[in-house]
């Protein structure tokens, strides 16, 4: 039997090593935006965190890999986890005594740096006794592209494709675009956000996504006689288009721009020749889950497993009914008050 060995890269020894990522899971066959080793340097320049994958190799090949980054504040503590931001990462391997190395290195180095806990964002589960936690109550929702937009428009339930023409028919302007649209975007977004009760991401975050994905990352904004009231990050690769961050002024929701820019959205996945349109993560039964389904969009299962150090993994989720006074607070804060604060704050939050 074939020994697995395993080793730990820092960013910092990177190197130019992305073809050893590339050359894996293309033999593998494993494909997905989730697995592309641009996402380590995206967040590590973008939320200045400490990053590092762990491989395992046999015969000095390499057989997996587990991408993870380390998430610390003096507020909330210190988590690992793979990845933030995105909405699934974790382990990529192709047998499951290589995943359990994987994961077995993944715990030590949490008991290392002492984290709360170590989170894997997962699409299926895998069997392993520190892995004591998951949450699957959201589900990720994806649109399969049909070979012409004529299909993919007919599959739309009625409500969804007035929405569309009322967007159409409102003086709304799109606009595409990559850093020279960055403001715009992060103006809509940080208000959004801010709406929301949330703190928001820096700017430089998406910023280091559209550097690190130059032929795949796009923005779009939605404008009303100038103004931008509504915009996305799409990322075009492996065959799925990804739209991480979404955002529309609540003051013009009566324009329909969300639903607009959603269409365009998808229009522009079936003109790149994806396969998938990938919505991102819902909770099943929820607002955002009716809204994605109308799309034709269907359930995928996502499963957050768990190491647990101390506390509980309930302790850092938005729902937690601990965060609803100070999300009342933060949705009174002006705007630009949030855009200096929030990000030294989300950072720190896995």
């Amino acid at each position: 039997m074939t020994s697995t060995e395993i080793e730990v890269h820092t960013s910092a020894q990177w190197n130019g090593q992305e073809h050893v990522w590339r050359e894996y899971t293309a033999r593998a066959g494993i494909s997905g935006v989730h697995c592309d080793p641009r996402w380590v340097l995206a967040l590590r320049d973008g939320l200045r965190l400490e990053a590092c994958w762990v491989v395992a190799k046999q015969d000095e090949r390499v057989v997996g890999l587990l991408p993870l980054t380390l998430v610390k504040s003096l507020l909330f503590g210190r988590f690992l986890v793979s990845l933030p931001y995105v909405n699934w990462a974790g382990v990529i391997a192709e047998e499951e005594p290589v995943a359990r190395a994987l994961i077995d290195r993944a715990v030590e180095l949490a008991d290392q740096w002492d984290v709360r806990y170590l989170e894997l964002r997962h699409e299926t589960e895998y069997e392993h006794p520190a892995l004591t936690q998951k949450l699957t109550e959201k589900v990720h929702m994806r649109l399969p592209l049909e070979s012409s937009e004529e299909s993919v428009w007919k599959q739309l339930k009625q409500v969804v494709r007035t929405q569309i023409r009322k967007g159409e028919k409102g003086g709304l302007a799109i606009d595409w675009g990559r850093h020279e649209l960055l403001r715009d975007f992060y103006r809509v977004f940080a208000h959004n956000m801010r709406d929301l009760g949330t703190p928001v991401y820096s700017r430089r975050l998406f910023s280091s996504i559209l550097d690190q994905f130059p032929g795949d990352a796009e923005l779009c904004v939605v404008r009303l006689e100038g103004r931008p009231i509504a915009a996305a990050v799409a990322i075009h690769s492996h065959g799925i288009t990804e739209v991480p961050s979404a955002s529309a002024l609540r003051a013009y929701r009566a324009t329909a721009a969300n639903s607009l820019m959603y269409w365009r959205l998808v229009q522009r996945a079936i003109e790149r020749g994806q396969s998938v349109f990938d919505f991102g993560r819902s909770t099943l039964g929820g607002n955002t889950y009716t809204f994605k389904k109308k799309w034709g969009a269907r359930p995928e299962p996502a499963v957050w497993q768990y190491y647990v150090r101390k506390g509980d993994v309930g302790d850092m989720r938005p729902d937690n009914k601990k965060y609803d006074r100070m999300i009342r607070i933060w949705q009174r804060l002006p705007v630009c008050l949030t855009r200096v604060v929030g990000p030294a704050i989300v950072r720190g939050i896995p």
